[in-house]
């Protein structure tokens, strides 16, 4: 996204004597044991799986965090498919820090950030929660809503914002509805961002069709 303008713990050990013939006792214990941990295994399991542990679906399309994803989807009236793809163009689901300093799985800059918190009211918010993928997505999912409202619903142009910034984007449009049109993907003059577009479009495409049920779209 570019500018909104433009050491570990010892081990417990067990049984240092000599080893000892197991009881039947013994080894009902170690049964319930070994059943319960072999529970408690499919219980985290289930619950990754759930809340979105990062996982890729045959066709190479990776998702993690889709708990949050359904979260900020449904708090800011967004397809949580569109928040998906959006981080599938921006990171692939790789958090870390473009050479830009865009941050995150949303590749959200510091300036835009800050922009987000003072319009939204985030006033703890420092730079260094962009690392934390609940907050990266709150802030991405917030900036997206943003600019869907900005472009009436246009969710070409917001993303196309997402990517050049909006005062990009405005321009463009403003340019093409003097010339008595509605901006077109072919008119956005960055190769980059018309590129990123299309991107973001099929990826959104993809996430719903594959991931609906991840994605609570069904």
């Amino acid at each position: 996204m570019r500018s909104r303008a433009g050491g570990g713990a010892g081990r417990t050990t067990y049984g240092t004597g000599p080893r000892a013939r197991p009881s039947a006792a013994g080894g009902g214990a170690k049964t319930v044991l070994a059943a319960s941990a072999a529970l408690a295994a499919a219980i985290v399991l289930i619950v990754a799986l759930v809340n979105g542990a990062h996982h890729t679906a045959s066709n190479g399309l990776p998702l993690s965090d889709a708990g949050v994803i359904r979260e900020q989807a449904s708090s800011k009236h967004l397809d949580p498919s569109l928040i998906a793809a959006v981080i599938y163009a921006e990171s692939k689901f790789e958090p870390r820090t473009s050479s830009a300093g865009a941050l995150g799985l949303m590749q959200i800059e510091p300036e835009t950030a800050h922009f987000i918190a003072h319009v939204s009211g985030g006033v703890r918010f420092t730079t260094s929660d962009l690392q934390t993928p609940s907050v990266n997505i709150a802030y991405g999912s917030w900036y997206l809503r943003y600019l869907l409202e900005r472009y009436e619903g246009d969710e070409m142009l917001a993303v196309a914002a997402y990517n050049a910034g909006f005062a990009n984007v405005d321009e463009w449009a403003a340019k093409a509805r003097e010339e008595g049109r509605q901006l077109a993907l072919a008119d956005i003059p960055f190769p980059e961002t018309q590129a990123y577009v299309q991107r973001v479009m099929w990826a959104q495409s993809q996430y719903r069709a594959r991931y609906a049920r991840e994605l609570g779209l069904r």
